[in-house]
């Protein structure tokens, strides 16, 4: 989701500073646009660095009784073969 909302901030900074010859007294349109851009970046820069980090470790976690009745419980954690 951030990814997508990454571009839409992109694609509407382009279009406030290249596509709108339009003048507003309180704002400068073109400023506001590149903010847009630059903020769009970072935010599907974070977004692609998030996917990656959350493929990245599998953890498994398995339970069972031993010969004499004990609960045994074994944790391991491995990095992603992808």
């Amino acid at each position: 989701m951030s990814i997508g909302f990454g571009i839409f901030l992109i694609a509407l900074g382009a279009i406030l500073t290249y596509a709108l010859n339009v003048e507003v007294s309180w704002a400068d349109l073109d400023t506001i646009g590149i903010i847009l851009m630059i903020a769009g970046a970072l935010v599907t820069i974070l977004g692609i660095i998030l996917v990656l980090r959350r493929r990245s470790a599998v953890s498994e976690t398995r339970t069972g009784y031993d010969a004499n009745g004990n609960r045994i419980t074994r944790r391991s954690s491995d990095v992603d073969p992808l």
